[in-house]
């Protein structure tokens, strides 16, 4: 069994009474929250014992000393439980609430343990308030939803003091696909861009595809206007446009710097929260396209691994210019990335995830050394001569027989001019070639044909039957 979440659009699908609770609930749930953390902030800082040093510039400094902080569900529940906003909201929805607030709290130890570790950096800083007068989600577990599968509708529980006020004095909301009262495990009410949604989050039964050869596997290198490049081990190759994704963008902040011409920098009303809605929801679905796309693909030719070259923090230090860094940052690659793990997970695939570094510098196809980034070789510096004798050194400088020539292109030592983004697909499948145990005998012939090239626009409901029809074979098995 494995978690699911089906999102659902309430704006303008409830009737105003419920939609003015729900906002009230949400401003709630923000008041409840930023009360409980501030709770625990102070009761750790008069715990914190002060500290005196001299900082770089020989100047007396008195700090608190950095230290775990202590956050009790319990208690917290105990100390709340008579609070205007833990009643209003009710006792199971406000118990969430107070859940979150403590989970935010353990996250931020964990961290702090990696930063004292030299794991991570900077050190992390203890949860923030959330925006006063703001809004923040409400959780409905299952004990606090009625879900009739059946008729498709949702009853949400109301705490006992707001009962009476309401007309309807009943909360309905539009239920999911597919879901059962028995798998649902809670229902998220989330407000954004001025829209509420549902989220709901349920049980799920695995199907696991039995005829995958994990012999196979195939590479995606990501990009930008390439948004995806896929190289197989058997040969094949394609590409997933990412022009309609950069397009999206770009009309959206075309859009956003005219309205806001002469305003503030902080400056939102409703217009700039419905456009936002609406390029979010585009780019929802141009990831969920393409991920599924990804997994028809593997179903269909029976490929068992997923490889995904990735350099994190990438986007963080990205120093492109000003067009290409609002191309390259606001495309959602990770989004991309982690649904197609989700969906790999569902149905028997391997997710694997390395680091990409000089896939776009060694030549493939002349067998060139492919390092990686900040290790420590005592080989010689070029890959042409294998035989040389070990260096005591370390090499400053990596050389390569192949050159990258254009931004789509690569060309090879023997002049052959070949796709730079599939050249780069078959290196991060050479990165886990030892640990995945895979055969790259035929990566070379996809590497020299020209990648079909795929637009997600252009896709119809009819991708989806294909991975379907895989599952109604006698090969699947159900977990």
């Amino acid at each position: 069994m494995n978690y699911r979440t089906q999102k659902i659009l309430l704006t303008g699908n409830i009737d105003d009474e419920a939609e003015a609770y729900l906002l009230w609930c949400c401003y709630q749930s923000n008041s409840l929250y930023n009360s409980a953390l501030f709770a625990v902030r102070q009761a750790h800082f008069e715990q914190c014992e002060t500290r005196t040093f001299f900082d770089h510039d020989d100047q007396y400094r008195c700090a608190l000393k950095i230290r775990y902080v202590k956050a009790s569900y319990g208690k917290l529940c105990k100390d709340f439980k008579n609070n205007k906003h833990y009643i209003g909201l009710g006792g199971q929805q406000a118990q969430q609430c107070l859940k979150s607030v403590v989970e935010g709290i353990s996250s931020y130890n964990q961290l702090l343990n990696k930063y004292w570790n030299k794991e991570i950096e900077p050190r992390p800083q203890i949860p923030n308030y959330r925006k006063k007068r703001g809004l923040y989600q409400v959780v409905f577990p299952a004990q606090a939803v009625n879900y009739d599968e059946y008729s498709g509708i949702c009853k949400l529980a109301i705490s006992r003091e707001l009962r009476p006020e309401l007309v309807n004095k009943e909360l309905l909301i539009p239920g999911g696909y597919g879901i059962t009262g028995q798998d649902l495990a809670e229902v998220r009410i989330v407000p954004a861009c001025g829209q509420l949604w549902a989220e709901y989050v349920y049980q799920a039964q695995s199907k696991t595809a039995n005829n995958l050869d994990y012999s196979q596997a195939i590479g995606l290198d990501p990009g930008v206007t390439n948004w995806l490049t896929v190289v197989s081990t058997k040969g094949k190759s394609f590409i997933l446009c990412g022009k309609q994704v950069k397009s999206i963008n770009q009309r959206y902040n075309k859009i956003v710097a005219k309205y806001k011409r002469g305003k503030s920098d902080f400056y939102w009303d409703d217009y700039l929260d419905q456009i936002t809605h609406k390029r979010n929801c585009q780019l929802r679905d141009a990831v969920n396209k393409a991920a599924r796309f990804i997994i028809n693909y593997c179903l269909e030719n029976r490929v068992g691994n997923i490889v995904f070259g990735w350099g994190q923090g990438v986007k963080d230090k990205s120093n492109l210019g000003k067009r290409n860094n609002q191309n390259f940052v606001q495309i959602p690659t990770a989004r991309l990335k982690n649904r197609i793990r989700e969906l790999a997970e569902t149905v028997g695939i391997v997710f694997t995830e390395t680091e990409e570094s000089y896939t776009s510098k060694s030549s493939f196809l002349d067998n060139d050394l492919l390092p990686k980034f900040g290790e420590k070789l005592g080989t010689g510096i070029r890959s042409s001569n294998p035989n040389k004798e070990a260096s005591s050194r370390r090499p400053t400088k990596y050389k390569f027989l192949g050159q990258r020539i254009t931004r789509g292109t690569y060309k090879t030592a023997s002049g052959y001019l070949i796709s730079a983004d599939a050249h780069g697909a078959a290196n991060i499948l050479k990165k886990v070639a030892i640990q995945l145990k895979l055969s790259l005998a035929e990566v070379g012939r996809g590497i020299l044909t020209v990648p079909k090239r795929y637009d997600l626009s252009s896709l119809t409901k009819s991708y989806r039957k294909r991975s379907e029809a895989v599952f109604l074979t006698p090969f699947a098995t159900a977990v």
